[in-house]
């Protein structure tokens, strides 16, 4: 779907994906889902809105996921 958008987990990235990186795949998520590159004035609340959202949705998921046997990291 979103090809623009990269893995961001272990063993893919060799580190924890940065806050920019986890938000610029969220945007694109969004981009794509809604159609917009960037949206009309009267759209830009949502649409940011929507950014946020997933991107933190996507910081949880994350920090949430077991990789090749490994427990899970546990939040600081």
């Amino acid at each position: 779907m979103c090809r623009s958008i990269k893995t961001l987990r272990p063993p893919v990235l060799p580190e924890e994906a940065t806050e920019d990186e986890i938000r610029a795949a969220a945007l694109q998520y969004v981009r794509k889902v809604s159609g917009f590159r960037a949206p009309a004035a009267h759209n830009r609340e949502v649409f940011d809105r929507a950014v946020d959202v997933i991107a933190q949705a996507t910081a949880e998921l994350l920090e949430g996921l077991e990789v090749r046997g490994q427990a899970a990291r546990q939040a600081g």
